[in-house]
């Protein structure tokens, strides 16, 4: 319902702006633009897609291979403990715990179809245990807050339509948006906790949170203490070695537990061929009034505002350009993501604004969707402190990414 406003909008104030243009600056060509924009976004958005066939089955094929060979179970393996904690009303060896942290592992490897079901399951057990049927229960709004943050170890899409729209080095957001979807999960563990009064101080906790930070400050203080070419070239590395040891990791661990390693990747490839068709039409919609919305002037005369306001602070407005995305995100995924590609498509792929616009897009996920269809599922009406909660960690994952776009791309 949302994303259906925000396309209307699009439009309707794309023709009002080109009208005014056209009437008090004399603008003849601002019409001919919007239509040729139309075209010009609609065949963009089949390119785009085609070239993401490959990538998306590789990559999933892949995620499949991970899936199957146990490493979304070796996961919550590892983070059991620490739920166990955060969840105290919880009882003890409840089915709940498993399929959270199973959906939140799925989630990590950016197994998005496997994640929603577990996810699905995950609520309607805690709903089992939910003293009030219709208000959402602290485990369900800390659940649900973890899940919008978007901790993700393998952002497969964001460097799909990277390589799809010509960067040179596609997976080089693979460590901005590392660290930024961390501080917006920490974010939004921090506010729930606060409210809930949650304590982080407990032994466990303190040990899993504790050495999360500790790496990523130590990573945050090695690549500020590096030249800004330095900084490119070591992340790049560091990015692209982690990239392929997980891909190794999955093979291994499917040989491990015997399974058929290349049947699962063409299982899984299939997969992705099918996610890069259902792209099409979601990806026209959104880059054609995106490109409307921008061709009238009206995106432009937004982000002037933006800049003007910023540069009063003597702010550098670099990361005006790439806004569009961090506003978009938690209403759509699909318009962030078309906020992304025309974002890309204006400023270049390798451009700053292009790749903060790509770590924008990994730091969050789509709050208000993840909350409508979770909730929705099992019948909550009264959400609580779930949204401010969730806002705020999207905020802080959005502050975190400029500084750290800024930190290895500016």
């Amino acid at each position: 319902m949302v994303l259906n406003y925000i396309w209307i909008a699009f439009f309707l104030i794309a023709f009002v702006v080109a009208l005014l243009r056209l009437i008090f600056l004399g603008d003849l060509d601002v019409f001919p633009n919007l239509v040729n924009s139309t075209f010009e976004m609609a065949e963009a958005s089949v390119k785009i897609s085609i070239y993401l066939i490959g990538i998306m089955a590789l990559w999933l094929g892949i995620m499949r291979i991970g899936e199957k060979g146990g490493a979304v179970k070796g996961i919550a393996r590892v983070f059991n403990p620490l739920f166990s904690k955060l969840f105290p009303e919880i009882p003890k060896n409840h089915p709940s715990i498993g399929s959270m942290i199973m959906n939140i592992s799925a989630n990590m490897l950016g197994l998005d179809n496997a994640a929603t079901p577990l996810g699905l399951k995950a609520m309607k057990e805690l709903q089992e245990i939910n003293p009030s049927s219709d208000t959402a229960s602290n485990a369900q709004i800390l659940f649900l807050v973890l899940n919008t943050s978007g901790l993700t170890i393998i952002p497969v899409s964001i460097m799909a339509l990277r390589a799809a729209n010509g960067a040179a080095n596609p997976s080089d957001v693979f460590l901005p948006i590392l660290l930024a979807t961390f501080f917006s999960s920490m974010a939004g563990l921090i506010a729930v906790s606060v409210v809930q009064r949650i304590n982080l101080f407990n032994k466990v906790v303190v040990t899993y949170l504790g050495s999360a930070i500790v790496i990523i400050t130590a990573l945050i203080w090695y690549f500020s203490t590096l030249q800004p070419e330095a900084v490119g070239k070591i992340s790049t590395v560091a990015g692209n070695l982690i990239l392929f040891s997980i891909i190794i990791t999955f093979i291994l661990l499917g040989i491990r537990n015997k399974i058929n390693i290349y049947d699962n990747f063409i299982e899984g490839a299939k997969e992705g061929f099918s996610v890069a068709i259902k792209i099409i039409p979601f990806l026209v919609a959104m880059l054609v009034a995106i490109g409307v919305f921008r061709a009238s002037g009206a995106l432009d005369f937004i982000m002037d505002g933006f800049k003007h306001f910023f540069s009063l602070f003597n702010i550098n407005t670099d990361f005006v350009d790439a806004l569009p995305t961090a506003f978009m995100k938690p209403l759509s995924g699909s318009g962030a993501r078309g906020m992304m590609v025309e974002t890309m498509r204006t400023f270049g792929a390798d451009s700053f604004p292009a790749k903060l616009s790509g770590v924008f897009q990994g730091s969050t996920e789509t709050t208000f969707y993840v909350l409508a269809v979770y909730y929705g599922a099992v019948n909550i009406k009264r959400t609580r402190h779930t949204l401010g909660c969730a806002l705020f960690a999207d905020f802080v994952g959005i502050i975190a990414a400029i500084f750290i776009a800024y930190l290895f791309f500016h």
